[in-house]
């Protein structure tokens, strides 16, 4: 339990950080005690976001009583080994709040960790043994919240070993719980994620399963939803009446680093179009749910995404752009080729840059391209949702060459400098009728003043709550890939330089990605803030 010393003392280290002390809860703290379960606790994720996650939600008061955590992994560590592991990852962690030795050393005695081979039966008697006695230690009541950040190919093995050497009870959702946090990637394609599905759904119901996109917990996505169904003014106009476009592009300036391996079995399109940018489109495109919790959300989701127009297989050059980085700069530093990164082959066809044209076959969005993109060694770290709405239907000062005035431009930022801005024509300072572009812009951090919790704690919340919201359900993962079938296909039995164009590091992708616009008529938004206007003299 957190004593007020203790939630002083983080406060004012907040607020030593100009973010001031948050006026609501970022959460509601969870009742029901747990044990959380990491399956490759060893790995990156553990101590880049998970960690530092539950230490930010301790620091506040925001994790159940009878909460413990026990990484398990095949790197040998003692339970002293791993929090002096995760003591250094969190003190190095952006994600954290504030870091005081004092807090931590209380947090970690909750830290727990168990050596052990994922392939070997004798490996979850000993777990299951340690898991009892830790569970007696901590008051956890027998709650388990597994989570699974091992790579893709252990997940279906770990969920056959768990029922088999009954560490858990088979098809149980009553007290005590199990439930089952799945990292990405959920398959390889539509049947890997089939069959991944029959294996977990053995032992789990569909209920349990918590299938993570961390994109969904991010504030901004989330507020997609507050900002479109709570502003009369806007949902009016959200449909093929008023939109012309929509934009969502999700661009990284790092490229594969030390993900190599797995970049070259993923590629672009299963990184980041299968879970994050589909479930963006679908949240920009949905109707109203009935609540704001639970499968009334997820099931306004799946009806866009089934409304989706499946791609031609016979013109897929007009709906899908593949790219690669060459060699370039970035930052005014030289960065190799992705065919030069570590773990990579010298001749890949893996696809670092990818772009769709997609329509939503429904009463509101019929004839409303979508397009959607997303690169690794792009020129800007951005993540935007731009909405482009149609020109007015008389420009009457279209007489007047030199006034061209262009249409408006919702932006969501989603990173970095999270908030909304709307570009809108004005006239400018002096006596002739000239217009301009201006933005409104509203920013996160400056009209609140205080941290949003980040992605992971909101969604590690929401799963010890049993809160299914905003993670992924079975049937949207399947038609997720069924959209994308045709395009993994393509791709995989083509292989010619015109297919996969190759781009500079810090360009904006490959030209053929804008071609996928002019063609309708519009171009890419590659920037989110306009250029300040200065008045001639």
């Amino acid at each position: 339990m957190v004593s007020d010393d203790q939630s002083s003392e983080f406060t004012a280290a907040v607020e030593q950080l100009g973010a001031g002390a948050a006026s609501e809860p970022l959460v509601q703290r969870p009742t029901e005690p747990c044990l959380f379960v990491i399956f490759g606790a060893s790995g990156d994720l553990t101590g880049r976001k998970l960690i530092p996650a539950l230490y930010n939600l301790w620091c506040q008061d925001f994790l159940p009583p009878g909460f413990a955590v026990v990484g398990v992994a095949i790197s040998p560590m003692t339970d002293d080994e791993f929090r002096a592991l995760m003591r250094e990852r969190v003190r190095q962690s952006s994600e954290v709040l504030a870091f005081r030795p004092r807090l931590w050393d209380e947090f970690s005695s909750s830290l727990h960790y168990v050596t052990a081979d994922f392939q070997a039966t004798a490996a979850y008697w000993q777990l299951a043994e340690r898991l009892h006695e830790i569970d007696t230690e901590h008051g956890a009541c027998g709650n388990l919240l597994l989570y699974l950040a091992t790579a893709p190919s252990l997940f279906a093995s770990i969920v056959e070993h768990l029922a088999a050497e009954t560490v858990i009870e088979p098809q149980g959702t009553g007290t005590p719980w199990a439930r089952l946090v799945v990292e990405k990637p959920f398959g390889q394609d539509r049947s890997s994620a089939r069959r991944l599905d029959a294996a977990i759904h053995k032992v789990f119901d569909e209920a349990q399963v918590y299938r993570i996109d961390h994109y969904l917990g991010k504030e901004t996505v989330r507020n997609i939803l507050a900002f479109r169904f709570t502003n009369s003014i806007i949902e009016p106009i959200w449909n093929r009446h008023y939109i012309a476009n929509v934009q969502i592009t999700a661009a990284e300036t790092l490229g594969v680093e030390h993900r190599g391996r797995y970049y070259e079995e993923a590629g672009c399109l299963r990184d980041m179009f299968q879970n994050h940018l589909l479930q963006l489109l679908a949240l920009i495109a949905m109707e109203p749910p009935v609540g704001s919790y639970g499968e009334s959300v997820r099931d306004r989701k799946i009806d866009v995404l089934r409304t989706i127009v499946p791609l031609d297989p016979a013109h897929l050059n007009n709906a899908a752009v593949r790219g690669q980085y060459s060699d370039g700069e970035i930052d005014g530093r030289s960065v190799p080729a992705y065919r030069e990164e570590p773990d990579v082959s010298a001749e890949s066809w893996t696809e670092t840059f990818a772009a769709l044209r997609l329509e939503v076959d429904n009463w509101r969005w019929a004839g409303v391209p979508f397009y959607l993109r997303s690169g690794k060694r792009m020129s800007r770290k951005l993540t935007v949702v731009s909405i482009e709405f149609e020109q007015v239907p008389h420009l009457f000062l279209a007489e007047r060459r030199q006034h061209h005035i262009k249409p408006n431009v919702l932006t969501l930022r989603i990173q970095p400098d999270e908030g909304i801005s709307l570009q809108l024509g004005a006239k400018a300072p002096g006596p002739e009728m000239s217009i301009r572009q201006m933005q409104m812009n509203f920013s996160y951090g400056e009209a609140f003043g205080e941290f949003p919790a980040t992605a992971y704690e909101t969604l590690l919340v929401d799963a010890m709550h049993g809160d299914p919201t905003l993670f992924n359900r079975s049937d949207a993962v399947d038609v997720a890939w069924r959209i994308l079938e045709p395009v993994l296909e393509h791709w995989r039995t083509t292989r010619t330089a015109a297919s996969l164009p190759i781009y500079p590091a810090g360009s904006w992708g490959p030209r053929l990605a804008d071609d996928l616009l002019a063609r309708d008529g519009h171009a890419w938004r590659n920037t989110t803030r306009l250029p300040r206007y200065v008045p001639p003299p």
